[in-house]
């Protein structure tokens, strides 16, 4: 299936950031005030930067977006995209754009795309490599010598819920059955049996896997690949990454190369997966893709041409993460009930998301299950469990 959207499915209104009380509030009021100073204290900027950063803080605490100098890299891009949002509220634009904007704005002040010596420099550099350097990430990969004494399906399983909630639960969580099973309660949508028969019908297919996070979010996925590819269920792998810093802690190129030496050098099961991902990219099975359209700040129902080819091509995409969650279905505030396939009709072939709900934007969901999880919430917030990482669904269309 693949088109336009269903015609019958009329337009929901795009989720903004000026209802009270809601999650897309807290991220322009409590989350972007914080993030500002969390990356001025993270790497030892120069005056200019520093007051580069606390004129956004400013910025984002008035709560009026300013425009880009005219000379910005990708300037006209942005001044067209912000036609008639740039100069008003962050809160009052649709929240996928307000987001992205800010983000964009948090580059121009690290100096990111500016001809100084920091031109490139990751401003959440120091937290993606903090955490991949941690501990935690090596019991994480220990972990995985646990998965070879399962059966081949259950190992299968197994891996795709550890890509499926990534930074939200570590690798170890699905090595037992155990743990497979507390996981998949908190599934408010399971199509993993559609997932794996659209992978076993085309395979060795071309799989086109977006990424979301980088570091305890992608290794997973990157062992997720391994596993398609050592198993004969895909001749390629494309990952998909943004080209640069987008949202916190986005995957890019050099955060996959960061993962992939992690991969490599850890002993094991760890180790044996991250050498089949090294010698896969190097006879180009596994592929990297860092279209600029990832960082744009709309959803993939307007995507260019060359990306809707890359897709159609694919004999599956799968969607990383709450983000591509929300750029695939529009971040509307469609009834959760609506379904999944209607307004993705557009996609220009299979798809399947895997994501962690982090915030409101949902389809797709049973009304006996939406009403079972409001009810389970209450008496604190009927959508928490919509915002809070702690329930994640897999959605497939073919």
């Amino acid at each position: 299936m693949s088109g336009a959207r269903d015609e019958t499915v009329a337009d929901a209104p795009p989720i903004m950031g000026n209802v009270p009380g809601s999650y897309a509030l807290s991220v322009f009021r409590e989350r972007h005030p914080v993030l500002v100073r969390q990356v001025a204290r993270a790497l030892p900027y120069p005056p200019d930067r520093r007051r580069a950063l606390d004129r956004l803080l400013d910025e984002v605490v008035d709560d009026i977006m300013e425009p880009l100098e005219p000379s910005a890299y990708d300037g006209a891009a942005w001044a067209e995209w912000g036609r008639g949002k740039i100069g008003g509220r962050y809160v009052d634009v649709p929240f996928l754009w307000g987001e992205s904007y800010f983000y964009r704005k948090l580059l121009e002040a690290t100096g990111y795309f500016g001809d100084g010596p920091w031109r490139g420099v990751d401003p959440f550099g120091p937290m993606k490599q903090g955490e991949l350097d941690g501990p935690v990430v090596d019991g994480e990969l220990a972990a995985l010598d646990e998965t070879q004494t399962l059966s081949a399906a259950e190992r299968a399983e197994a891996l795709l819920l550890g890509s499926l909630w990534g930074n939200r639960a570590d690798l170890s969580f699905g090595v037992t059955l155990k743990g497979d099973q507390e996981r998949v309660a908190d599934l408010v949508v399971d199509d993993r049996p559609l997932l794996w028969s659209l992978i076993e019908a085309a395979a060795p297919g071309r799989i086109c896997l977006v990424a979301d996070n980088a570091g305890r979010e992608l290794l997973p996925d990157l062992v997720l690949a391994d596993h398609l590819l050592s198993r004969g269920l895909a001749a390629e792998v494309v990952l998909h990454v943004k080209p640069f810093p987008y949202f916190v802690s986005d995957a890019t190129p050099a955060d996959v190369l960061a993962c992939l030496r992690r991969l490599a050098a850890a002993p094991g099961t760890a180790g044996q997966a991250g050498t089949r991902l090294w010698g896969a990219m190097e006879e180009g099975r596994l592929s990297l893709r860092a279209h600029p359209f990832a960082c744009a700040p709309l959803p993939y129902s307007e995507m260019p041409d060359d990306l809707r080819e890359e897709f159609a091509s694919a004999s599956l995409t799968v969607m990383k993460g709450d983000l591509n969650y929300r750029r695939l279905v529009g971040d509307r505030m469609w009834p959760a009930s609506t379904p999944f396939a209607a307004v993705t009709g557009y996609f220009p072939g299979p798809v399947v998301a895997l994501r962690t709900l982090k915030s409101d934007a949902l389809v797709g969901v049973p009304e006996r299950t939406l009403a079972e999880l409001d009810a389970a919430g209450r008496p604190r917030s009927v959508s928490s469990w919509r915002t809070g990482g702690t329930h994640a669904m897999v959605q497939a269309r073919p």
